[in-house]
């Protein structure tokens, strides 16, 4: 039994169609303006008495995270997912009243990598909610980890050791078990034909 993938299938990941690009320009711009909503409502919502506990903040994370595991399910190729997060980040930072200015960036590339990251332990041949699920988890761990150095530098372990968490199961519902909902009902209404997605709701039918 061989795990090796065949030439023809490496050239068919690595090269990108100019629908491919166009995709992640248009998810990029449409989560960038998600992520700056999502901003607005945030600055209230988690000043709520349910969040009172600083560190479930990071519940609230989940759809900042979107964007990547969106783009690779989708795209399905290397740098899809960390390419659509990074152009959604830079939206984001563009966008008036952003109140983190364009430090979004360097969370739009981590939050990237990490759906990037699990895609590519898959080979690129694996897209399911396992994947989806996996990719947002690990997409929140390393955005969480980032903030307790840009954020909260003074949280002791247990407090950062809680916004993990907090931040990992947000990345798993709402960007992988989300992501992934989106995905197949943007592929069931036909949108997503040219792409994977598309191709395998077709065979469904």
């Amino acid at each position: 039994m061989t795990t090796s993938v065949q030439p023809s299938r490496i050239r068919e990941i690595l090269a990108y169609r100019t629908i491919d690009l166009i995709t992640i320009a248009t998810l990029g711009v449409a989560f960038g303006v998600v992520f700056w909503g999502w901003g607005k409502l945030y600055e209230g919502i988690s000043t709520l008495a349910i969040f009172g506990f600083p560190p479930s903040a990071g519940l609230l994370g989940g759809p900042w995270l979107l964007a990547g595991v969106v783009g690779g399910l989708i795209i399905r190729k290397p740098g899809a997912a960390l390419a659509t997060e990074l152009v959604a980040a830079s939206v984001e930072g563009l966008m008036p009243g952003n109140q983190w200015g364009m430090s979004v960036l360097a969370s739009g590339f981590l939050q990237g990598l990490g759906a990037e990251l699990i895609i590519a332990v898959f080979l690129y041949k694996r897209f399911g909610v396992v994947v989806a699920v996996l990719a947002g988890i690990l997409a929140g761990s390393i955005e969480a980890v980032y903030e307790w150095q840009a954020y909260y530098p003074d949280w002791d372990l247990p407090y950062r050791l809680a916004h993990l968490g907090f931040f990992a199961l947000s990345g798993a519902v709402v960007a992988g078990l989300g992501g992934w909902a989106l995905t197949r009902a943007l592929a069931r209404a036909g949108v997503l034909d040219s792409f994977g997605p598309g191709r395998e709701a077709a065979h469904e039918v």
